[in-house]
């Protein structure tokens, strides 16, 4: 029981990270752990948002070898209504 919502809270954790990596990728925006005063917390923030970029990664890599999905241009506009 306490080992599976333990797993359940790593991946949870995981997941959030994953997400901030994407948006760090994606507008190049990212937290700023450079503010967090106390060295060893910054230390494990800056594991925390690592973790989420290698899993942002291997899904981005598998997302690109995959039959599953294709490479869609970008509109100018998300509510520009093209398809």
């Amino acid at each position: 029981m306490v080992l599976g919502r333990l797993m359940h809270y790593t991946f949870d954790a995981l997941a959030i990270s994953a997400v901030i990596a994407g948006v760090k990728k994606s507008t190049g925006f990212g937290p700023a752990t450079d503010k967090i005063p106390d060295s060893s917390f910054k230390s494990i923030a800056d594991s925390y948002f690592s973790a989420g970029e290698v899993i942002f990664n291997l899904a981005a890599g598998q997302a690109v070898t995959s039959d599953y999905f294709k490479k869609i241009e970008r509109s100018s506009s998300f509510f520009s209504g093209k398809k």
